[in-house]
């Protein structure tokens, strides 16, 4: 479940579709990437069951301001949502220049093909971007108002009671930092989020927030291959989520291998962008 694709590794814990910036050559510009990822890392819980992604996606700008796009990954385990094993993302907005910085206002439809209607849900978002000095700094909320696919199932953490129909919301904060390397194709990034919503298990034993509440924090660097369209990333992906906390959710919240998703892991990444 991700807005943004993952070009780089701190894409993959972002509340936004981020797409390569082309140069405008007139009021409508295209553009897109394509990546693999060595895991699916949303907001620090695994959604490729620790498994390789390729992820992709396409957004187009209008010079007003205006945006919508589309994005794609594979899916596997926690993330299936009892689809297709596969994430469609739809997403729209409006980015105003507020004069050295930007205020991004837009609305994210997460779909999954060929899975339960209830899984599908909706979550608008407000971003402010801006630069000070070297460093490039984006704060956000993401904000999902009360949906049946985030809502709690059952009623107790041995899942013996279902509450079908039941809905719940969930909100997220979060912030990135990233700067360039001068003389270097180095950039090197941070991320830190919040997460608060559902403490139980969703539909189809999935949820959003699983354990109510928790952090989650990227440290990497990303590397443009000099002459190409290419970027390799790197980064350390980790939540706070207790063993104790997982224990309430699993089987569900395992690899296939029994080991958990939500522990810190290194993510690799390889993009192209047009």
């Amino acid at each position: 479940m991700k807005y943004q694709i993952a070009c780089a590794a701190l894409a993959l814990m972002s509340s936004a579709p981020a797409f390569a910036q082309e140069e405008a050559t007139g009021p409508v510009t295209v553009s897109g990437s394509v990546a693999l990822v060595s895991d699916y890392r949303f907001r620090g819980v695994s959604m490729t069951d620790k498994g390789m992604a390729v992820q992709g996606g396409v957004s187009v700008s209008h010079e007003s301001g205006a945006y919508a796009g589309v994005w794609g990954s594979n899916l596997s385990g926690w993330g299936t949502f009892g689809g297709a094993n596969m994430e469609l993302d739809l997403n729209a907005g409006y980015a105003v220049d507020l004069g050295g910085a930007t205020l991004d206002v837009g609305l994210v439809w997460y779909m999954y093909p060929s899975g339960l209607d209830t899984t599908d849900f909706a979550e608008p978002y407000i971003k402010l971007s801006g630069d000070v000095g070297p460093v490039s700094a984006l704060v956000g909320v993401a904000y999902a108002p009360k949906q049946e696919a985030l809502g709690k199932t059952c009623s107790d953490a041995a899942c013996t009671v279902f509450r079908p129909g039941k809905k719940n919301d969930n909100l997220y904060l979060w912030g990135d930092v990233s700067s360039a390397i001068p003389n270097t194709p180095v950039t090197v990034k941070a991320h830190m989020g919040w997460s608060k919503g559902n403490s139980g298990l969703g539909p189809n034993g999935t949820s959003l927030a699983p354990t109510g509440k928790y952090l989650d924090w990227l440290v990497g660097a990303d590397v443009a291959v000099p002459g190409t369209p290419l970027t390799l990333g790197i980064a350390y992906v980790d939540t706070d989520i207790a063993r104790v906390e997982e224990n309430y959710i699993r089987p569900n919240f395992s690899a296939a291998d029994g080991s958990s998703i939500a522990r810190g892991q290194v993510v690799f990444s390889l993009s192209a962008s047009f």
